[in-house]
């Protein structure tokens, strides 16, 4: 049995399973006059920043296809081209589809929770799926279409074209996001003290718009890179290891395939119960899903690795890194839980003492991941080697499916509580959306963890792919300490997240800038607005906030595909593995404790303004509004974005390692 083209008619069976989704849910009725009105503007502006991002994106990727068909060849440049396009496919569908649905969960929320929720996720399964889908579709057709076990190229170009965009994506996307959220709070709720998502604040819109570019747009792209990343790896890694072997091709995009219709059958679980309780609601899908997968990577183990149970055990290794990376971050930014309370008990001593807090379970969030990541890498390792290794990322990526239909929830529930509040709807409406909205946010988190967890393993496969593309070529390294090359590789390779993390946070703060210049200048020319009698120019402090995130994304972004150019030229192969190290160990700490910190801090202002330690108006509440401002773009723009940046510098060393032979 050919499972490759098993994994074909899975990605398209994801793929329609997302276009039926999509018309089930434009059948639902949208709501009142002015709130598709609303749901209109955000998705008109969602539209303009991504067509004109992916402007942008397209002048860069023109001239890298340029580069590669001379450097590496026709077939290559178009892989790269590939998966460039399905990339920017994903996060387009994704968002889309968000925009559609935000304003019909409003709506459904007038019948209550159940029927809310149900919608909700109903359109995060779309990206879900999609991503999925697509991401399958690319690594499997691209092997297909090559079809040589001998030149990996085509798939290292694909991955490479998937993770730049991602980069762009996922930068793009938090800059626009975090600048119009940052600028649009703090005029809106500290200079004129009026609450979020008031009609009357001119940045509100923006701010809606910025929930789908980034969330669900950059989210997606995101993971439709690092599932092409970790699948590629794979079959490299398993055609280099276990020669002509093509269970190493077959194995990997047949988990793939298993977990996609596993996904498929957990999304119809998502149900509330008796209880009401929305996050159990969830995870009762990822369990549905998850134990489906495990049943047929079973069956996938007989069938293509002659029932060796040591591959089985690495693919369930892969689904408990899932399951404890949710865990762990729902334990550091849950609202039940004791880091997030800790953050705002400490709001009611001021705001240097919530920074301080919030800076403290950042750092104190990265031990047990790191931990959970380790000892995966370890019992893998142990079991089959480094394709052990490479199956167990392969086996956790294979449940993005369900995993992004779970984040993709929260912008939609963001955006559907937005709508409500603009257009004054019954308290019973705000208070299903506030619920939803409040888990959106850890599950927002949960899925950043996922991925980075996801991404730590997919970075040490490409590293091992990497130095056995080396050996293959006859140029066997040994990475020591003791050499000053390696040494000096692995300081660079560690600063880069940290400089990469500081031009995101820049970049972050500009675009704030501007749009909190352009909210204070409507509201100074135009009285009426604060009064109600005068409507804001929301399409102004769109379009501001549009061109400063497109500006400023684009330096950071080629951060990590010069970097590693620039050290294989100048040290070497031991320089550019000393890169390579660098960057994976100082990037996981980095993208965990950014984007768990935030998350903690986000939800410990959401827990004062339940109504605890004085509620909404407080000085607690004040300092904490300081600390999300300051959370916001450690979670939503540096944090992920780092993510696709470690696996960027990694498929660029792989390219280059032609070159250095």
């Amino acid at each position: 049995m050919n499972f490759v083209y098993i994994a074909v008619v899975a990605a398209l069976a994801a793929i329609v399973y997302g276009f039926y989704q999509t018309r089930r849910i434009l059948k639902l009725p949208s709501g009142t006059p002015d709130m598709v009105a609303i749901s209109d503007a955000i998705a008109e502006g969602a539209s303009a920043y991504l067509t004109r991002q992916y402007k942008v994106i397209s002048v860069v990727a023109i001239l890298i296809f340029a580069l590669m068909w001379y450097s590496q060849g026709l077939t290559s440049a178009v892989a790269f081209l590939a998966g460039a396009f399905f990339s920017g496919v994903a996060g387009f569908v994704g968002m889309n589809v968000a925009v559609k649905s935000n304003v019909r969960v409003t709506q459904a929320a007038k019948k209550g929770l159940s029927s809310a929720l149900t919608t909700a996720f109903a359109g995060g399964s779309v990206t879900g799926l999609m991503v999925a889908g697509l991401a399958l579709l690319a690594v499997s057709g691209t092997f297909l279409l090559t079809g040589s076990s001998d030149n990996f190229t085509p798939l290292i170009a694909l991955s490479f074209g998937g993770s730049l965009i991602s980069v762009f994506a996922r930068l793009g996307g938090g800059i626009y996001t975090k600048g119009a959220d940052v600028g649009t709070d703090m005029v809106g709720k500290i200079e004129k003290g009026i609450p979020e998502d008031d009609p009357r604040n001119p940045g509100v819109i923006a701010d809606l718009v910025g929930d789908n570019v980034g969330d669900d747009a950059g989210m997606a792209a995101d993971l439709f890179e690092t599932y092409v990343v970790t699948a590629s790896a794979a079959i490299i890694l398993g055609q280099l290891i276990l020669t002509g072997s093509d269970a190493a091709v077959s194995f990997p995009l047949a988990i793939g395939a298993g977990a996609i219709i596993a996904s498929i059958l957990g999304v119809y679980f998502v149900k509330p119960g008796n209880d009401k309780k929305i996050m159990p609601a969830l995870y009762k899908g990822l369990v549905v899903a998850s134990l489906v997968s495990i049943a047929i990577f079973y069956y996938l183990t007989g069938a293509i690795m002659d029932g060796d149970m040591r591959v089985f055990l690495t693919t369930l290794i892969g689904v408990v890194v899932t399951f404890g990376m949710v865990i762990i971050t729902e334990f550091y930014t849950s609202k039940g839980y004791g880091a997030v309370k800790h953050i705002a008990d400490a709001s009611s001593t001021g705001h240097g003492t919530n920074i301080i807090a919030g800076l403290a379970v950042s750092m104190r969030s990265t031990f047990a991941p790191i931990l959970l990541i380790s000892a995966a890498m370890l019992f893998s390792y142990q079991l089959y080697g480094l394709y052990g290794i490479a199956l167990s990322a392969m086996s956790m990526l294979s449940l993005t499916g369900i995993i992004v239909a779970i984040d993709a929830f929260g912008p939609i529930t963001d955006n559907a509580g937005g709508i409500a509040e603009m257009t004054n709807q019954p308290e019973k409406v705000r208070k299903v959306t506030d619920a939803l909205d409040a888990v959106g946010n850890t599950t927002k988190a949960v899925t950043k963890g996922y991925a980075i967890a996801s991404a730590g393993l997919a970075a040490l496969v490409l590293f091992a792919s990497f130095t056995e593309e080396l050996e293959k070529l006859g140029v066997s390294i040994e990475f020591s300490l003791s050499d000053p090359k390696v040494l000096v590789g692995l300081f660079l390779g560690a600063s880069l997240p940290y400089l990469f993390g500081a031009m995101s946070m820049e970049a972050v703060g500009k675009a704030a800038k501007s749009i909190v210049e352009e909210i204070r200048r409507q509201f100074r020319e135009n009285k009426g607005i604060m009064t109600g009698k005068s409507k804001p120019e929301y399409g102004r402090a769109v379009d501001i906030v549009t061109r400063s995130a497109i500006k400023e994304m684009v330096a950071p972004a080629l951060l990590p595909v010069i970097a590693p150019i620039l050290v294989a030229f100048v040290l070497g192969a031991q320089g550019l593995g000393g890169l390579l190290m660098g960057v994976i160990t100082t990037g996981l700490f980095v993208a965990i404790s950014m984007t768990t910190g935030g998350a903690a801090w986000d939800n410990a202002k959401k827990f004062i303004e339940a109504g605890y330690l004085g509620g909404k108006g407080s000085d607690a509440h004040k300092a904490a509004v300081t600390g999300d401002t300051v959370g916001d773009p450690y979670k939503d723009t540096a944090g992920p974005a780092i993510n696709p940046m470690i696996k960027v510098a990694n498929v660029v060393a792989l390219l280059l390692v032609p070159f250095l032979v």
